[in-house]
């Protein structure tokens, strides 16, 4: 079929020659026009359409003419562009083993090849960084600037962020010949913007990371959280973390990891009344034995009204070990040292740990019984080596009984459930 096929249009060429020629030899071609050119004395005359072909041979002769004489440089070309890709390959294959000298001699040689200079000048730079030698990753670097300023810009932001310089990875990044930044690149640029105490600005890049996907959806998730945590905790004044806790996703809001930092900060700029309503209005929808333990350790005061909502949710949750420190540290803190030891013991019974520990013992030296708070703070070292802590001396077998008897919890229908569990 093939053959058929080029048999046909060999017949063609030849009719459409033999038709040209016969109508070029026609008297009515010369209606057409005709050339005159004058050279040494003599005239030549052709038709138009004559000229036009002379011109045409004259063109197809000097480009073989062409093609036979650069046909040696074209094959040096080719042959340099073959050992090029075959030193790059090479290179790249000796850099995979961790041959870091060998991949960087090669992958330098395959650089003088233009098409291949800035694959294998990156390449070349990790295998001198693999090996200690920062001159020479340096200079490879600076020879992939003039070459390529994008891959420049992203290894560049890499170096910086190795060494902890994060605003300079971000100038290197903001270069107008960088611009636009692939993928990595707008990494590179939201990591180096939170590592620079600029969580705002990195948490709106996350919208461009969703949308060329630059990261796993469950990477970006984590991402989004974390620069939402951090430009909580960067919030210089009340306006600003009013408007970002409003920027975060209502899921994200209702985490106790986000509720705490959101109160802490506002603590931290004296919005006390904003922090314990978060904190109330979290523990009111999904309880969380952290928030309860927050808001028992807050700065702030109002101690009748904290406790008054701690001894409201005392009814629902009597087995809560972070509740009942809460409430021992609130009573305390009102001065009202018998309730406050009642309820830092029975936090000790049900589990509080080293903190209630801590707590009990603070107040016995305040209360100036040295022994028992020495006591106190022994089982506190003791509970967090884990080790068992010995029983106070004043308190008696049926003061611990009582310590650890809690009321019973039902659930909405009225039937018992075992303590701080949802199970019947």
């Amino acid at each position: 079929m093939k053959a058929f096929r080029s048999l046909l249009v060999v017949l063609l060429v030849a009719a459409i020659g033999i038709f040209g020629a016969q109508w070029l030899g026609h008297e009515s071609v010369r209606g057409l026009g005709e050339v005159i050119v004058r050279a040494g004395g003599n005239d030549y005359i052709a038709t138009l359409p004559q000229a036009l072909l002379a011109l045409l041979i004259a063109a197809l002769l000097l480009w073989l003419l062409w093609l036979l004489l650069s046909a040696p440089f074209r094959t040096w070309a080719r042959y340099r562009q073959r050992q090029g890709r075959a030193r790059l390959s090479d290179g790249l294959q000796a850099l995979d083993a961790g041959q870091w000298q060998r991949a960087e001699k090669l992958l330098h040689g395959a650089a003088s090849e233009t098409a291949m200079r800035p694959i294998a000048l990156a390449a070349a730079m990790r295998a001198a960084e693999a090996r200690g030698d920062t001159a020479s990753a340096g200079q490879h670097l600076l020879q992939l600037g003039a070459v390529d300023a994008t891959l420049h810009a992203l290894h560049s932001a890499e170096r910086w962020l190795q060494q902890d310089k994060p605003q300079q990875a971000i100038d290197a990044l903001d270069a107008a010949a960088a611009q636009p930044l692939p993928p990595r690149g707008l990494w590179l640029r939201t990591d180096a913007l939170a590592r620079a105490g600029r969580a705002e600005e990195a948490y709106g890049q996350l919208g461009a990371l969703r949308q060329q996907q630059a990261l796993p959806t469950d990477a970006l998730a984590a991402l989004e959280t974390r620069l939402a945590l951090q430009m909580l905790d960067e919030a210089n004044d009340v306006n600003a973390l009013a408007a970002r806790w409003e920027v975060l996703p209502k899921p994200l809001r209702a985490t106790p990891e986000a509720v705490t930092r959101y109160a802490r900060r506002a603590v931290a700029l004296n919005w006390n009344e904003v922090a314990l309503r978060s904190l109330e209005q979290a523990l009111d929808s999904q309880w969380d034995e952290a928030l309860i333990a927050l808001y028992g350790e807050l700065p702030v005061d109002k101690l009748d009204s904290r406790r008054a909502s701690a001894q409201r949710w005392l009814h629902a949750h009597p087995s809560s070990p972070a509740l009942l420190l809460t409430l021992g540290r609130l009573a305390r803190g009102q001065g009202q040292w018998p309730q406050a030891e009642e309820f830092l013991h029975r936090a000790i019974a049900q589990g509080a740990g080293a903190q209630a520990w801590e707590e009990l013992g603070e107040g016995f030296a305040a209360q100036g019984e040295d022994a028992l708070a020495r006591q106190c703070l022994l089982n506190a070292l003791h509970q967090r080596r884990g080790r068992e802590p010995q029983p106070l001396q004043n308190r008696d077998l049926r003061q611990q009984i009582q310590d650890q008897a809690v009321a019973e919890e039902r659930d909405p229908h009225g039937f018992p459930r075992l303590p701080g569990t949802g199970q019947p």
